[in-house]
């Protein structure tokens, strides 16, 4: 790893109309539109879901290094976010997340560790800590077999 800080560039190109053009050195283009509640087409990837797939993206890499780092073996990892955009005031803001997190360990494996390791990645997520909202993690760990 290298010291912080870090520093992440991403530069949006766009028309008046149309997909906006997201690119990043050393990464593929991605294309966005504004979701459906803001007018958008709803088939492309938008700021709101690009930032809640940033949460459960950090959630899954932190689990990784949380469960390498403690030896943990596990076989699946699911984590769907769902966040709460809302209008308080004036300005529009999420104000909640939940974290829905099913991971999938075999058999031999320690049940109440691995929910253990999961709130210790929800702890350790950098964009969970970035974020004002609330945040909720409900966690299934199930053993296969």
């Amino acid at each position: 790893m290298e010291p912080y800080p870090h520093r992440y560039r991403v530069a949006a190109s766009a028309a008046p109309t149309g997909e906006v053009g997201l690119a990043s050195p050393g990464l593929e283009p991605l294309r966005s539109a504004p979701p459906r509640e803001f007018g958008g087409p709803g088939d492309r990837w938008s700021p709101e879901t690009l930032l809640v797939g940033a949460m459960a993206d950090c959630f899954v890499l932190t689990f990784r290094a949380v469960a390498r780092a403690a030896k943990y073996e596990w076989s699946a990892l699911e984590c769907e976010v769902e966040g709460l955009l809302e209008r308080p005031e004036r300005d529009s803001l999420f104000t909640g997340f939940t974290l829905a997190v099913r991971l999938t360990v075999p058999t031999g494996a320690d049940p109440e560790r691995g929910r253990s390791l999961l709130e210790k990645a929800e702890h350790g997520c950098l964009i969970s800590n970035s974020l004002s909202g609330s945040k909720a993690l409900r966690t299934t760990v199930t053993v296969a077999g």
